[in-house]
């Protein structure tokens, strides 16, 4: 399985990819953003220090009780970061965190509407991570004229409206059904497969136990031949489970979260303790591989 991301390649099988998770914003559910985008960089090279793969930056919050900003602010907040991007990562005195790192890494910019996007890939970025479920064709029709690549990611309606009273009979079966419609639209937009990702959407216009489900039966999502990515980091579902209100202390939930998706395949994990995670995916990983085979002496 072969991911295109602007000039950057990957190919699968391979040890699953950490995105780490950095926001220009100032109201993240996890307490972890700032408006000032030198912070923002600042903890992207702390981050692949630490081994993440991809960086995701995002300028405004997914949480539905804080109002939407307009596109303009969008742009004024992403446009410092990717301006500087390009000699973060030339200047990168340090070595790959190890020798499965991506290096160059992706970074993915976290927005969905099609007018910020319009605006900001011409000035950098690998991967679009659009949780609007792609309405329309317009995000992929934008990633394919710059040789981006597109993260699809399930949900029910337009971003920054709660969802929570969406319930499915069968959450792998809608999720089956939305992921084959969305490929075809973005494949009739001109986006090659090779540029798609696939996000299930967890804890996005789901319920605890669809969530749960996600995880037990992701397996059934590897039928679209596409690389999955599973939003782990501190969800709702880790605190339902564990009864831990505070996002940040959700974080041996979200490593435990890691162990079941990689079981069952899943390709990237995004997160936001990028070193726990790293280590936890490397750890799991080796875990998997077939060892030496023994031999008799005598």
């Amino acid at each position: 399985m072969l991911l295109k991301a602007r000039g950057l390649q990957v190919r699968f099988p391979r040890r699953p990819l950490v995105m780490g998770i950095v926001n220009i914003n100032d109201d993240s559910f996890s307490g972890d953003g700032s408006l000032d985008a030198g912070v923002a960089l600042a903890q992207a090279r702390q981050f692949l220090e630490a081994g993440a793969d991809i960086i995701d930056i995002g300028a405004e919050s997914a949480r539905t009780n804080r109002a939407a900003i307009t596109e303009d602010e969008e742009v004024t907040r992403l446009l410092p970061f990717l301006q500087a991007w390009p000699a973060l990562i030339a200047g990168f005195a340090n070595p790959p965190w190890d020798s499965d790192q991506l290096w160059p890494p992706i970074l993915s910019i976290n927005t969905w509407r099609s007018g910020v996007i319009e605006r900001v890939l011409p000035l950098g970025g690998d991967l679009i991570n659009d949780i609007s479920g792609l309405p329309d064709a317009r995000n992929a029709e934008l990633c394919a004229q710059h040789d981006a690549a597109l993260l699809i990611m399930h949900s029910v309606g337009e971003p920054k409206i709660p969802h929570t009273h969406v319930s499915y009979p069968d959450v792998m079966e809608t999720l089956d059904r939305f992921f084959e419609e969305k490929l075809s639209l973005a494949k009739t937009a001109g986006l090659s497969e090779e540029r798609v990702l696939l996000d299930p959407g967890i804890d996005f216009a789901k319920q605890r136990d669809d969530n749960l489900a996600i995880y037990r039966e992701l397996d059934r999502l590897h039928r679209f031949g596409r690389p999955l990515l599973l939003p782990v980091s501190r969800k709702t579902v880790i605190g339902q489970v564990l009864e831990l209100p505070n996002p940040q202390d959700r974080d041996a939930g979200t490593v435990a979260c890691i162990a079941a998706g990689l079981r069952r395949g899943a390709q990237i994990f995004r997160v936001h303790h990028v070193e726990a995670a790293a280590q936890a995916v490397k750890v799991l990983w080796q875990t998997t591989q077939p060892g030496p085979i023994a031999t008799s002496v005598g």
